[in-house]
């Protein structure tokens, strides 16, 4: 291993995508990367984020790995874009329970191939590959961050920033409403008259 680094800890891996969530985890030495469970998306309530926030505290992880695509040449598609606002959506839900836990976004090229050539090397069949291929997937990803980390001596991927907390002193966008006068033309509430 070079540069010396070796975090223990355990992490999350996550392979997002349209309808269902994959999740795996690595054991507290943060070696071995194992497929947990896969969640259904729900882009409207977003209980499948409440469930991986759940997941963080139970298993005291201290990162979570989520996949980026990308396409062979290196370029994001809508794809990347969905898990880039994925892994935004997590950190503000962490941060909404207090939990300052790292989150970033790793490069999952072919993530989900090598996931499908996994289940057919181990003889699972192709009906049952839909039910796990997720959380192979995201196992495939965590597994990837780590053997990197332990290549570079250094964690791997992009950081997803904290989003900024509202500064107390600032009004907020409907206290902003409350003291403007709406002055749109054919508003009769203009404000006081002179």
């Amino acid at each position: 291993m070079s540069g010396g680094l070796f975090r223990k800890g355990v992490r999350l891996g996550v392979d997002v995508g349209t309808v269902r969530v994959g999740l795996a985890a690595c054991d507290p030495d943060g070696i071995l990367a194992t497929p947990v469970r896969t969640l259904q998306r729900d882009s409207r309530r977003n209980s499948d984020i409440a469930v991986l926030v759940r997941t963080v505290l139970d298993r005291g992880a201290v990162e979570v790995i989520v996949g980026l695509p990308r396409t062979l040449q290196g370029k994001e598609r809508a794809s990347a874009e969905m898990a880039r606002n994925y892994a935004e959506l997590l950190v503000q839900a962490l941060g909404r329970v207090g939990v300052d836990v790292p989150v970033r976004l790793v490069d999952e090229r072919l993530s989900t191939v090598s996931a499908h050539s996994a289940l057919h090397a181990a003889g699972v069949g192709s009906r049952e590959h839909r039910k796990i291929i997720d959380q192979v997937a995201a196992a495939g990803i965590l597994q990837h961050a780590l053997d990197m980390e332990r290549s570079l001596g250094t964690p791997v991927g992009n950081l997803v920033p904290a989003a900024p907390a509202p500064d107390a002193t600032e009004p907020t966008d409907a206290a902003r409403q409350r003291e403007e006068p709406d002055i749109r033309p054919g508003n009769d509430q203009q404000g006081p008259t002179q």
